[in-house]
Formats: C-alpha cells, structure tokens, sequence
C-alpha cells in the first residue's frame, strides 16, 4: 500500500513545487520594472490578440521573458481586456502597471499651442508640424480651408481660434482641434460682447474682435493694452484714420519684408488704415483674452497718439506736438543703441 502512494505522493509534490515556482516565475515577471530609460509611446492597433500584444512587446523590447505574458493575462483576468490606443509608457513601471494601463484605456494626450497673435496661416503651419495628429487638412491653404468651410474669402477666417493649449489623443483630426478653437473663439466673444461698455464705437462683435486684434499686435504689455485701445476708440470717435502699422503689414502679406517703407504706407490696401477710415474688414490675427478684454472695456482717457519709448512699452500723448517729440526721443535712442551695437 505504501509503495503505490509514496511515488504518487513524490509526484503531487513535485507538481506543487513546480506550479509554486512557475507563480513565483510569474509573480517576478509581472512585477519587475520594464527595461526602458525614458518614455515612450506605444500604439496598441484594434484587434490585437494575446499573441500580437506578444509580439509587440518584443517587437519594442518592453519586457523580457515576454513568453509569461499569456499565462499573466489567463490568471489575472482584469489584465486580459485591453483596448487599442496609443499610450504614454514610462520609467518604472512594471508588466502589471502597462496591462493595467492598456485595459483601462487612458491614452496618452498631446498638446497643441495656438499663440496669440498668430494669423490662420501660422496656425495651420502649427497643426502641420504636431505629432499623432490625423491630417484631414494637409497643405491646406487658408483659402482652401475657407472655401471647406463655406466661406468667401480665407480673411474672414482670421482671428477666430481661440489662442490656448489643446489636448487630443492619436488620431484626433486636426480639423476637429481647429474646430475646437473656433467654437471657444465664437463662446468667448459672445460673453465679452455682451458686457462690453456703453457707447463703443463698434457695430458688431467681429468689429471688437478686430479691435482686439490690433490691440495685440501693437503691445505685448498686459497693463497698457487697455490704454492702447482708449487711443483707437478715441481716434474712431473723431473720425481720425487708425494709422496703425500692424493693419499695413498684414495688408503687405508676402510682400512684408520686415521694415515699413514709405511706400508701404501710401500703398493701397482694404488693410492700410493709413489710407482707409475706421477699422480694417476683418481681424489681422487671434487675439489674448486681455486683448479682448481691452477692446471691450478701454481705458477712459484722451489720448489720441502713442509711439514706443524703446523699453518694450509706450509712451502716449493728446496731441501733436508732444507725440513728435516723443517720436523723436525714441528715433534718439535707437540710434544711440546701434552705435554702441
């Protein structure tokens, strides 16, 4: 009797101890940190199998002894469901962390800047170069996208995307993220224009758009813009041309060279507010909520001229005769500084 069990014994032991190192095994693999130094992306495409997410791993060098990975996912069913996605996979983590990651779907987000100031062109240029993105508006010219979108002319685009820092996940449609921008412009001008100040000089909201976006281009300086914009409103309401350099260069477009001539200036363009009377037919570039703030809530003054005082913000006067000799001053130090250049 003793020796039929002693061998069957002998056996389940040796199955027990076996089963017990091969969890041991497991327990290693699904705990020891992946090989990697720095993170990376990971795509994982639709319908991967056991064997294809295998074959990734080893594919990417992700995890050693990749054989477990089957055996890991059939004992611990809540690592088995993954889902396709591109994941952000980084130092430290282990097989059980990426699995874990990978069932619950938390693809990785990138982000997308469009600056204030920017013209559509630059936004596209900025949606061109992102990574993951998927281009539904490659090489896209703005006259192009104006005409996708049922407008008449690509200028009537301007200015409306909302300058922020955009999350999307691989795939994303550029043009939904463009799209995104509009519809925050399109919200936020809505709620400016309903509690801009009485008696402004504006007959629409895209005509304060216009305003802020000039506004933008003339100061970088948050604490004067609604100054900047007094002058405009002021200059409007006397019936005065804008004269404002920003309006000439984006009339110029391609034919902007980087210094305003004199010839620039008596050019003919719907832009040239040295020519035309009140504001430019549409904005000249997107801008800051402080700039559409500014544009909606001016400071009261009475100054009708200001000219840079060569220290990054301006210097403002209500007439004439103190404006050119500011004007002169700041001619003075430029050239000063590029002596001592």
């Amino acid at each position: 009797m003793m020796k039929i069990k002693l061998p069957f014994i002998i056996t389940f032991l040796i199955i027990v101890v076996l089963n017990i190192g091969c969890l041991l095994q497991l327990k290693h693999f699904a705990e020891k940190p992946l090989p990697i130094k720095q993170e990376i992306i990971f795509t994982l495409p639709p319908g991967t199998s056991r064997d294809g997410l295998e074959k990734l791993l080893r594919q990417k060098d992700l995890t050693r002894h990749v054989r477990w990975l089957p055996w890991l996912m059939g004992l611990e069913f809540k690592l088995a469901p993954v889902k396709a996605g591109t994941y952000r996979i980084k130092p430290g983590m282990t097989v059980r962390d990426l699995l874990k990651l990978l069932v619950s779907g938390k693809e990785a987000q990138f982000t997308i800047r469009f600056v204030e100031g920017s013209t559509i062109k630059d936004c596209l240029g900025v949606l061109a170069q992102a990574p993951y993105l998927k281009h539904d508006l490659k090489n896209i010219t703005p006259k192009a996208l104006a005409e996708k979108w049922g407008y008449s002319m690509s200028s009537l685009l301007e200015g409306q995307f909302y300058p922020d820092t955009y999350l999307y996940t691989a795939n994303t449609l550029d043009s939904t993220i463009l799209k995104r921008a509009s519809q925050r412009m399109k919200a936020t001008l809505s709620e400016i224009w309903k509690r801009r100040d009485e008696g402004l000089p504006y007959t629409s909201p895209k005509a304060l758009l216009t305003m802020a976006s000039i506004v933008e281009k003339e100061t970088g300086v948050k604490e004067e813009r609604a100054r900047i914009a007094s002058v405009f409103i002021n200059r409007l309401r006397a019936g005065m041309k804008l004269q404002t350099d920003p309006t000439v260069i984006y009339g110029l477009g391609d034919n902007y060279r980087g210094v305003i001539t004199r010839q620039d200036l008596i050019k003919p363009t719907p832009y040239n507010t040295y020519i035309i009377t009140g504001l430019p037919p549409t904005p000249i570039s997107i801008p800051s909520q402080a700039s559409l703030e500014a544009a909606a809530h001016p400071e009261k003054s009475t100054y009708l001229y200001f000219v840079a005082d060569g220290c990054g913000s301006h210097v403002f006067s209500t007439n004439l005769v103190h404006h050119n000799h500011a004007v002169q001053q700041y001619r003075q130090q430029k050239n000063e500084k590029e002596k001592h250049e």
